[in-house]
């Protein structure tokens, strides 16, 4: 196992029972080649970090930014701990050196992964939730998650998506709403592909395909605004 002294004097956290520390970095497919490995994957870890991590951005922008509504809580909560967010603060503890990995997953860049890198951050928070309390996770996250990014996010209503943007933007101005049809659907239902137009005044404004209703959407929104100046 690797030597976690560094680690902890980086993040101020001196762990108890180092055994949830080792385990945060564990992924599953260092146990394909490790059967016998005396831990399991960061994965129940990452599912319990995933949950104080919502519990911690909700009560940080409940006690910070009492001014903002409901429906804003619920925009900046998705930009902030989504998966860039999460590998970009792990990178910057350097969570991808102490990770475990097989040979596969090494040579295929497993340690510049996103993914790996977000869930082995969120497994981290549950490690030192479970080893020390709520208040330390939530120092953490503060510190090392948001950081003077959230005030930014929010002072610049970066936290808006493209959706949301376009009702804004349309709403304030013509004081009603765009609308979403669905044009398209193909493929298993498993794997279903949504294709949706957006339309404002008897125009269609864009056009967006992903694997969900939602996704669609949202890219139909993104590319409409190339084409507001012809309303």
């Amino acid at each position: 196992m690797p030597k976690f002294q560094q680690l902890e004097k980086k993040i101020n956290i001196k762990f108890k029972n180092i055994t949830f520390l080792e385990n945060a970095f564990i992924h599953r497919s260092y146990l394909n080649e490790h059967k016998n490995f005396r831990l399991p994957s960061n994965e129940r870890l990452e599912f319990l970090g995933d949950s104080v991590l919502s519990l911690i951005t909700s009560v940080y922008l409940f006690k910070n930014f009492p001014y903002l509504k409901e429906g804003d809580y619920t925009e900046i909560k998705s930009a902030i701990v989504k998966t860039d967010s999460l590998a970009a603060s792990a990178k910057k503890i350097e969570l991808n050196l102490y990770l475990l990995l097989s040979k596969g997953e090494e040579k295929s860049g497993g340690r510049i992964n996103k993914n790996m890198l977000a869930d082995c951050f969120e497994a981290l928070i549950g490690a030192i939730f479970l080893d020390s309390s709520f208040e330390t996770a939530y120092e953490f996250v503060v510190k090392f998650l948001f950081d003077n990014s959230l005030e930014e996010l929010i002072k610049n209503e970066d936290y808006l998506s493209p959706k949301s943007r376009l009702q804004e933007l349309i709403q304030g101005k013509y004081k009603t709403t765009p609308q979403y049809k669905i044009l398209e659907q193909t493929g298993p239902e498993h794997k279903r592909t949504f294709k949706v137009g957006v339309y404002f005044g008897g125009k269609k404004l864009g056009i967006g395909t992903a694997l969900s209703k939602k996704e669609a959407e949202e890219e139909a929104a993104k590319k409409a605004f190339a084409n507001l100046k012809n309303l």
